[in-house]
């Protein structure tokens, strides 16, 4: 009765191997449709988001200067702002820069890294530069009001950004 224990159970075994074994194999090698499907997906999501993000931007951006009620004198200023202040298009190839930081050593990346921070700095700067001669030409009445603005955006961005982590 033992012999016939152990064999059965080697039987068993043996054959659960085999079976986990065939089944991992078909696994491995059925093709990935999912991420296959996924990157031009993402993609036109991104585009669908980046398309609606813009035009609410356009939007706020017109109301506002409606609302300031600008003067001819404050044109000059108000366009020298407004084409600053759009946001850049931002470095959309991440799986490229993923393979280009994979390719450098450790202070090439920080070097890297540096350098963009720099880029960010600098176009933060002439954002700024921009503001300020903009925010000069206003009159007081026109500041408290560009003032209240551009604080409801920024509580808006905080409350949006809050919700996507």
């Amino acid at each position: 009765m033992k012999s016939f224990q152990g064999s059965f159970t080697k039987r068993v075994l043996v054959g659960l191997i085999a079976g986990s074994g065939i089944l991992a194999a078909a696994a491995y090698a059925m093709p990935d449709t999912g991420s296959a499907v996924k990157p031009g997906c993402e993609a036109r999501h991104g585009q669908q988001i980046q398309s609606r993000w813009q035009e609410h931007r356009t939007q706020r951006t017109a109301a506002l200067k409606e609302k300031l009620k600008l003067t001819p004198e404050q044109e000059a200023a108000w366009n020298k702002f407004a084409g600053v202040a759009k946001p850049e298009q931002r470095h959309r190839d991440r799986q490229g820069m993923r393979d280009e930081f994979g390719k450098m050593n450790t202070p090439q990346r920080v070097d890297k890294m540096l350098a963009m921070s720099e880029m960010r700095r600098a176009r933060m700067a002439e954002r700024a530069e921009a503001l300020k001669g903009f925010y000069a030409q206003l009159s007081p009445e026109q500041q408290s009001m560009f003032d209240a603005e551009f604080m409801s955006r920024r509580h808006d961005r905080e409350h949006h950004h809050r919700f996507q982590s």
